[in-house]
């Protein structure tokens, strides 16, 4: 984490040095000298860092590791500090004249010459940084009488005992073990990989070994071995230490010399070994992605039913030992709540639990979040504490802290951490940030993405924009376990995520040790400046404490706060960087606002925030402003200075739940949006001020998402025109200014080829021919389109098609969808079709469809009899179905029964309906 600090020191450091050296003499021997030191000083800051994260550490080299931090965070806000007074003139200097401008320019290098003293200054503290490096550490991690006392290491690997449970403690594993054995006793005669891949602390290790001393693989197997792999194993050592289970598993004398033999020689005396039998082996606890690629060739296939099976806690690992169609993924779910309850009360009380104790043992068990590595834990520590309400609510509230003091939960932390460690360090700090977010929050990716690019966290790639650099890093910390997928969007976009919530713990905990974020929940008003970002959880009574100081913050986040500190934030907190004031109960903005010259980002979501001051034109940093559900109606035409803006996200509507109507509310943009070429998304703009404004969208050829409403059909041409030139426009909303408008979209020539998502809301004359072009169109919504035809005879083409509503429309009577239609369909809305009367399935259409939703569709005359072709649906949804349709559904007596019994659930609704948000 140090390393991130002193990366983004240098980052603004050299820069500006370089300006320095050409602007004022003598000074070049210092830059060269300072950048010499931090370049160094980064090399081995890796390594400083992963060292100062164990637990067998001196605490002298902790404390040098917090100094450099501390050090680096200095250089950093001396350089935002002159860069804000450079960009930010007193009024006083503004008049026109010469005297003015000299006297400015005299003041501008005074202070030039203030900071490149002061930067000399913190170069003599690098130094000396750097000179007593290889004290702490970088020799041996541990040095006597390097100034600090020495933290104990665990004496032993916590996992190792996850091979020792007894059947009689394990809960919730049976089905799996039974399923795992069976696929190493039958099937293929082929060499098989069975990876079996979840977060620390699932069990992975305890199910593997549970099947690996199955009774009934015994005499199965020639030889077996056992192989715990971890994050720091040695190839050759793994090889021999495997080589000679095989032969103790058969009871044969171990070949000579196999102590002394180098990688290649233990490669071919296993090969040659394993040749004629049928193996067996176990390799536990596998962190990297080319372990497969390597060990394969030391394990033969010889078509004799040999088993291999690989624990990992890394998704991607998982993925690169799948070469065939025989080899399997065994995805570990955490336990669900009645077999968490049930190992709890098994550990903590050896039988049931006191009424006076059940709510607040249930609240430990939901907080354990199925991982039985925790569960037995906690519950052996509760089983020795009296079983007194108080005792184990004290335990309750302090849980975090207990984590990391109490011996018997070490295990927990030392498990969970190994994957925070295992981290690259540019991914280290997109982690922490889940300490940011309040607890039980579900966190929606596109936003934190977006958080972490104005943090700095994201640095650019040749070809990739920097979101999908930021959608890679998310993708790995899912792989790895660390992070956990809420919810994905139907072409599988992850749309939410969370952590566990003793992960969470351990977040917070790193996150203060680190200085790198600062969460006050409730009334709490004490803060320690040291820290670069805060937090505040539910709070009325805030930063208290913080405001009669100047402040080195650079990002502030309120979540169900109330704010009293805006008015001072230029001259208290002007070095910010991130502010998200969502659900604050704000409704206005300083003018000062516009001070906040380093401001990346901007969110005031669900806030009554109704106009932005135009000092928001000096904002020359800003990345992206979020105005949704505001009440701002209009964007002041100084926007058009932020050369910076990625995402303009301003987005309201209406809805009514009787009638299905929609109604979008919008931002006026003024005419000179053109200029913002950076521009990623930009919604929802209203379409009827001018055909200029239309016009103009066609320069921002980075959007990959437009929204626009209000559209006229007069306007419809020049929007087409504009949208041909977004060739990597991925996400489209148009919606037209009225219900009796009509939308006229035929004049788009050349379509976006990556374009996956559609939604067009407003009457159309016919479906537009270019949509049978985009063969990545994954998401469509036409909502009151009113088309004379069928839309699903052109949909139902769309190679890439997975979610299909058809919403409000009087017109249709008869859907129809045909042998060959919608191959992908994962999902299908059949919403508000006040006119439809049948909708036919024939067989082998949407093979893939899982969710499926009709109604309200008052004239509709029977429950499609081709749902019985639907194999793969598990929620057939009805709303204000005739009650007619519905008896005839009832089971074993409906006559329509059995035409939706095989689906597991057929739900009845009123009318109730929500638009998908895309956030």
């Amino acid at each position: 984490m140090a390393e991130i600090a002193v990366n983004i020191a240098i980052d603004k450091l050299l820069p500006l040095l370089n300006q320095e050296a050409r602007l004022l003499g003598g000074v070049q021997t210092q830059v060269e000298d300072i950048k010499t030191e931090l370049l160094y000083i980064q090399a081995f800051l890796m390594d400083a860092d992963a060292k100062g994260e164990k637990a067998d550490v001196s605490q002298g080299l902790k404390t040098w590791i917090q100094d450099l931090r501390e050090t680096a965070y200095s250089i950093e806000d001396l350089i935002d500090e002159y860069l804000l007074h450079l960009g930010n003139p007193s009024r006083r200097h503004r008049f026109i004249g010469f005297r003015c401008k000299v006297g400015r320019l005299i003041k501008k290098l005074k202070r030039r010459h203030e900071i490149a003293s002061k930067i000399r200054d913190i170069q003599k503290k690098v130094v000396k940084l750097k000179e007593t490096s290889s004290t702490y550490g970088f020799i041996s991690s541990v040095q006597p009488g390097s100034g600090g006392s020495s933290i104990s290491a665990p004496w032993h690997d916590p996992r190792v005992t996850s091979l020792f449970i007894d059947e009689a403690e394990i809960v919730g594993i049976e089905s799996q073990k039974i399923e795992l054995t069976s696929r190493l006793v039958e099937g293929t005669p082929e060499r098989t990989v069975i990876s079996v891949v979840g977060m620390g602390g699932l069990g992975k290790t305890t199910l593997a070994n549970k099947v690996y001393d199955n009774k009934e693989l015994v005499g199965h197997f020639d030889c077996s071995a056992w192989i715990t792999v971890s994050q720091s194993f040695k190839m050759e050592e793994l090889l021999r230490n495997m080589s000679m289970k095989f032969y103790q598993a058969r009871k044969e004398p171990v070949p000579e010399g196999i102590n002394t033999m180098d990688e290649s020689s233990l490669m071919t005396l296993t090969r040659q070994y394993l040749q004629d039998k049928r193996y067996v082996v176990v390799f536990d606890d596998v962190w990297k992605l080319d372990f497969w690629g390597f060990i394969k060739y030391v394990l033969p296939e010889n078509k004799k039913g040999s088993r291999i099976i690989i624990t990992t806690r890394n998704d991607e690992v998982a993925s690169c030992c799948k070469e065939s169609s025989f080899d399997y993924i065994h995805k570990l779910q955490p336990l669900p709540p009645k077999s968490s309850w049930k190992l709890f009360c098994k550990k903590a009380f050896q039988g049931g639990c006191p009424p006076e104790l059940e709510k607040l043992s249930h609240d430990i068990v939901r907080r354990c979040g199925g991982l039985p590595l925790a569960i037995v834990a906690i519950g052996g520590l509760l089983s020795r504490k009296e079983k007194l309400v108080s005792e184990w609510k004290k335990f309750s509230d302090t849980l975090g802290s207990e984590l990391q003091s109490n011996s018997h939960l070490e295990s927990i932390n030392t498990i969970l951490s190994l994957s925070y460690h295992d981290l690259p360090y540019q991914l280290k700090s997109c982690f922490l940030y889940f300490a940011i977010f309040p607890e039980d929050c579900t966190i929606k990716c596109r936003p934190l993405t977006r958080l972490w690019i104005a943090e700095g966290f994201v640095k650019a790639k040749r070809g990739v924009t920097l979101e999908e650099v930021a959608e890679e890093f998310l993708t790995e910390l899912i792989q790895r376990s660390l992070v956990l997928v809420s919810e994905v969007f139907a072409d599988g976009k992850i749309r939410s995520c969370h952590v566990h919530d003793l992960m969470r713990e351990i977040i917070l905990t790193k996150a203060e040790e680190l200085s790198f974020c600062c969460v006050m929940t409730g009334e709490e008003s004490s803060f320690d400046g040291r820290f670069r970002r805060l937090s505040l959880h539910y709070s009325s009574n805030n930063v208290v404490n913080i405001t009669g100081k100047k402040s080195h913050i650079r990002s502030i986040f309120l979540y169900n706060s109330q704010t009293f500190f805006l008015g001072i934030l230029a001259s208290k907190f002007n070095l910010l960087e991130v502010l998200h004031l969502d659900d604050s109960g704000l409704d206005s903005i300083p003018e000062n606002l516009g001070n906040l010259l380093h401001l990346r980002y901007l969110s005031l979501r669900n806030t009554k925030v109704r106009m932005l001051p135009r000092s928001i034109g000096k904002l020359q940093n800003l990345q992206t402003l979020d105005l949704k559900y505001t009440l701002v109606e209009d964007l002041p035409v100084e926007i058009n200075r932020l050369k910076k803006l990625r995402n303009i996200l301003v987005q309201n509507y209406d809805f009514d739940v009787d009638l299905g109507l929609f109604s979008f509310k919008g931002v006026h943009v003024k005419e000179g949006i053109g200029c913002l070429e950076e521009l990623q998304k930009l919604s929802c703009v209203e379409a009827n001020h001018g055909a200029g404004v239309i016009k103009e969208l066609g320069k921002l050829r980075q959007l990959r998402k437009l929204e626009i409403i209000k559209l006229t059909r007069e306007n419809g041409e020049h929007l087409c025109a504009s949208i041909t030139n977004m060739n990597r426009l991925e996400s489209l909303l148009i919606s037209s200014l009225s219900e009796d408008e009509t939308l006229d979209l035929q004049y788009i020539s050349h379509p976006p080829s990556c374009l996956s998502r559609l939604q067009l809301f407003g009457p159309l004359e016919k479906l537009p021919h270019w949509i049978s072009e985009l063969q990545n169109l994954s998401i469509v919504t036409l909502y009151g389109s009113n088309l004379m035809n069928d839309p699903v005879q052109v949909l139902q083409a769309l190679p890439s098609l997975q979610e299909l509503a058809l919403v409000r429309d009087s017109v249709v009577e008869q859907l129809c969808f045909e042998t060959s239609g919608f191959q992908k369909l994962k999902l299908l809305f059949l919403r508000f079709l006040v006119g439809l009367k049948r909708v036919k399935i024939e067989n082998g259409a949407l093979p893939q469809l899982k969710t499926l939703r009709v109604g309200p569709c008052p004239q509709l005359e029977e429950i499609p009899p081709g749902i019985r072709h639907l194999t793969r649906l598990t929620t057939l949804g009805f709303d204000n179905l005739q009650e007619e349709l519905k008896v005839s559904m009832i089971p074993t007596r409906g006559r329509n029964y059995e035409i939706v019994e095989h689906i597991p659930n057929v739900l009845f609704h009123g009318i109730e309906t929500q638009p998908t948000r895309a956030s």
